[in-house]
């Protein structure tokens, strides 16, 4: 039997809290140990979930030093992970499922220098096809004037079923 809607929204909150609990935890010399999610963690650590349901994600974060680039500026391929993390989460709000990304495109507007603070809005958009093609927008816009950052859009498909610890 499947899980419902509120066991889909838990996971993806777990999900989530799980890749920025992993972030807090790299000790100083940037432990590198686990597997397949070192970036993903280090990019995400400090992002806060403000709302993982009915098919949207809404997350802030305050961008930190080390995430940014010799001019300052969080760099491009920190900002991807967030897009394609929090968008991800947003499709496993309906689906229960942690998709795989098939094409991702990124249009980036303005940059965001270190310590600002950044709103980060996932919503699923469109759903095609038998294999479950799943569009999701991620828009990451300045939180105190809500200049737009960067936008994303992203296809994704089925992937594997996320196991909860529920």
């Amino acid at each position: 039997m499947g899980m419902g809607m509120e066991e889909r929204e838990r996971a993806a909150r777990d999900w989530l809290e799980g890749i920025i609990a992993k972030g807090q935890s790299l000790d100083a010399a940037g432990e590198a140990v686990w597997k397949g999610g070192f970036f993903n963690a280090l990019s995400l650590s400090g992002l806060r979930i403000f709302r993982a349901q009915a098919g949207r994600a809404l997350c802030c974060f305050r961008v930190p030093a080390h995430l940014t680039d010799g001019e300052g500026n969080w760099q491009a391929g920190a900002i991807g992970t967030m897009m394609d993390d929090v968008g991800a989460a947003a499709i496993m709000t309906t689906e229960g499922l942690i998709k795989v990304s098939v094409q991702f495109d990124i249009s980036y507007f303005s940059p965001v220098r270190a310590n600002e603070e950044v709103e980060i809005d996932a919503r699923i958009v469109e759903h095609k096809g038998t294999r479950r093609l799943t569009a999701v927008v991620v828009e990451i816009r300045k939180k105190g004037n809500g200049q737009m950052v960067a936008v994303g859009r992203q296809w994704m498909t089925s992937g594997r079923p996320f196991r909860s610890k529920l």
